[in-house]
């Protein structure tokens, strides 16, 4: 007697509807490579806007020449002595608070 009520059958057949890894794996790689493609792309596109941006011409080192000037420098020199001697004032200067422990 056979009973056939729970009795699993196996079947394995090839082709029809079955995920298949190698497709997403070549899928990956091929947005991974589109993406530093593309980031090399826009890396160098960046470089070269800031590139032109900053670049120096020749008429440009001179009208930055121009905007220093012997009396900024001076102003700025009078500020560090002024600053140099009033630190060394406070340093030398008796502190106004009296140290309790001695």
């Amino acid at each position: 007697m056979n009973i056939k009520i729970f009795k699993f059958k196996k079947n394995f057949r090839k082709g029809g509807l079955h995920t298949n890894p190698d497709i997403y794996w070549n899928i990956l790689q091929a947005l991974a490579f589109l993406f530093v493609v593309s980031s090399f792309v826009l890396g160098f596109y960046l470089f070269r806007i800031m590139d032109r941006e900053f670049s120096l011409s020749p008429e440009d080192a001179g009208g930055q020449s121009q905007a220093i000037s012997k009396e900024r420098i001076n102003n700025v020199l009078n500020y560090f002595v002024e600053k140099e001697r009033k630190s060394k004032s406070i340093i030398n200067s008796p502190a106004l608070i009296v140290d309790p422990s001695r």
